[in-house]
């Protein structure tokens, strides 16, 4: 069992920790609304609020955490996809992340920039990653192996 710490768990997130759930694994999934927190609990998803443009709001959150799922491709940011995404990424190295997947933006000049700070990330730090595309699923059981 792995526990698996989703960065955006609103519909597709939260679709993607059923399924993760039904397996076995725990799940902690983020949202940026204090009133949703009692929602993804009742779906058997552990609540912890914070905004992913706020980096610092989630860093606790990856307390006991294997895999983090930056699930924001649907959000056509620049800051969550350069230098949020960077700083995340920065965080998890004296963590207990072991992997990292990744949905970029279809945005092309969006997307060639998150994919590039993963791909820094990957090698500086070795952190094994994947990229999501699509249905998340097979990136995240990739990277649990």
């Amino acid at each position: 069992m792995a526990r698996v710490l989703i960065v955006g768990c609103g519909c597709r997130g939260a679709a993607l920790a059923r399924s993760l759930l039904a397996d076995g694994h725990a799940v902690r999934g983020t949202t940026r609304r204090p009133q949703r927190a009692a929602e993804l609990e009742a779906a058997g998803i552990e609540p912890w609020v914070g905004d992913p443009d706020r980096v610092g709001s989630l860093v606790y959150a990856q307390d006991n955490v294997t895999v983090l799922c930056w699930l924001l491709g649907g959000v056509a940011s620049p800051a969550l996809h350069g230098p949020r995404l960077r700083m995340m990424l920065e965080k998890t190295v004296d963590t207990m992340v072991r992997a990292v997947a990744y949905e970029p933006p279809a945005d092309p000049p969006l997307r060639t920039r998150g994919l590039a700070v993963l791909d820094d990330a990957a090698r500086r730090w070795e952190i094994p990653v994947a990229v999501i595309d699509g249905d998340p699923r097979p990136a995240v059981d990739a990277l649990l192996g």
